[in-house]
């Protein structure tokens, strides 16, 4: 696992070519991949609202040399990620409890 968390930033561009500036809140290698926990990326002046903070899960694979993000199609993996990526974050915020 990364040790990663906290407020590291990054920009990505879609398919479409619309860049998309993201915070990465954390990363973890898990099962042989390495995963990065994303929101988007605060805007100056703009309020945070935590609850509706919309966290992306995605996975970095190598394409051609170069290092792409791609979302989880399975719904296992995406379950066991978010899981690992919980558990990760609580552990380094303290052990906050959890509900699970």
């Amino acid at each position: 696992m990364s040790e990663e968390y906290g407020s590291d930033f990054i920009s990505i561009t879609d398919e479409d070519g619309k860049e998309y500036e993201l915070e990465v809140l954390a990363e973890l290698d898990y099962n042989g991949s390495h995963y990065l926990a994303l929101v988007p990326a605060e805007e100056e002046g703009a309020e945070s609202d935590e609850e509706d903070l919309e966290v992306s899960i995605l996975r970095a694979e190598e394409e051609n040399g170069e290092q792409i993000l791609v979302t989880l199609d399975d719904d296992d993996e995406l379950e066991a990620v978010y899981q690992a990526l919980m558990d990760l974050m609580y552990e380094e915020d303290g052990g906050a409890e959890t509900d699970h």
